[in-house]
């Protein structure tokens, strides 16, 4: 304990120091720290790090936003990747405690029998409530054996998709994590025809009002698509259905742990993951919408897309070299994540 207080006294000496130190004295003193770790950087390529250290850069990534420009021991995407482990760690501690009990083997071997009978999961919930089992009827779903797929409605599902894409839009939701190890939910609705997203928002506690409240401002007047596809998310309830059908759309549901059958929303999600989430350590409900906005109008105006014939959505028409001076520059994007290049004549 004294240790530690001797050593917040001498931090704060130093720090009212360094105010009355004249600018010169900064940046040379800067200068001679920073020769220092180059050093130590020559004598061990990568130093150990400890949870203390690893807390420093998660809380100056936070609250500075000029923390990249002094890394030199650790990368960007390291720091990115401390705040995933610890974000697994905190829900794994936390899916630890006794929750619900686990279903018997006889139970499971019973449900999966039934099955063979030609059941459906809510006749075989009856039957083990009749029984006095306890089990809800997603449980019984989930450990019915699947069956398997046939290929001529996988064909006339695809029929559908390309012979109305244009007609079709798809809605989804999926989960960002933040610093404070909390959930956000990412709400987007994505046109099929251009794989525009047409309205994206972002809440700690997604309901199925919430959800309407969405696509009253997605689609207002005339403006709504003829199909709307999504999953069988709880959140997406009969309420919700019938909403969809009082706005004119036809809702289509996708089947049961089938995402290929909404391919074009499950990728967009895995794109937006690998090219901005991954990278970014997200604070709260803002700071993602910010970053979204800034994503999608990369994603809109400057992103080839091959499902596009490597087109962006928003259309992107082909630059000719100007004159014969004229160089290729990169134009930032999404602060610098990513880049489109353009002709620039010489200066």
């Amino acid at each position: 304990m004294l240790r530690l207080l001797i050593l917040l006294v001498s931090l704060v000496v130093r720090a009212i120091s360094a105010m009355c130190r004249s600018r010169g004295n900064l940046v040379i003193e800067n200068l001679a720290l920073r020769q220092q770790i180059a050093v130590l950087r020559k004598e061990r390529p990568r130093p150990l790090l400890n949870n203390v250290d690893r807390a420093f850069w998660l809380a100056l990534r936070t609250a500075w936003p000029r923390w990249a420009s002094l890394l030199i021991i650790v990368k960007a995407d390291t720091v990115a990747k401390w705040h995933r482990e610890r974000f697994r760690r905190h829900w794994a501690a936390i899916s630890r405690r006794p929750g619900r009990p686990r279903i018997d083997a006889e139970i499971r071997r019973l449900i999966r029998h039934m099955a063979t009978d030609g059941w459906g999961a809510p006749r075989i919930h009856g039957e083990l409530m009749k029984l006095g089992v306890e089990i809800s009827e997603a449980s019984v779903s989930r450990y019915m054996p699947r069956r398997p797929a046939d290929p001529d409605r996988f064909k006339r599902w695809v029929a559908f998709l390309r012979n109305h894409r244009e007609a079709i839009a798809a809605m989804d939701l999926f989960t960002v994590p933040t610093a404070s190890l909390s959930v956000l939910y990412g709400f987007f609705i994505i046109d099929y025809s251009r794989r525009r997203i047409l309205h994206f928002n972002a809440t700690f506690n997604p309901t199925a009002a919430w959800v309407i409240q969405q696509l009253r401002e997605a689609f207002p007047f005339d403006t709504a698509p003829k199909y709307l596809l999504f999953d069988r998310d709880r959140i997406f309830s009969t309420v919700l259905v019938r909403f969809i059908k009082a706005m004119g759309i036809k809702p289509c549901r996708t089947a049961y742990r089938s995402p290929w059958q909404n391919g074009v929303a499950e990728r967009w999600i895995g794109s937006c993951r690998r090219e901005l989430l991954d990278h970014m350590i997200v604070l709260d409900r803002r700071h993602l919408v910010r970053l979204m906005r800034a994503y999608l109008g990369y994603y809109h105006e400057d992103r080839c897309h091959l499902g596009l014939a490597k087109d962006a959505p928003s259309g992107r028409n082909v630059a000719s070299r100007p004159s014969g001076t004229a160089k290729i520059v990169a134009l930032s994007r999404v602060g610098g994540l990513h880049h489109r290049y353009a002709w620039r004549e010489a200066a």
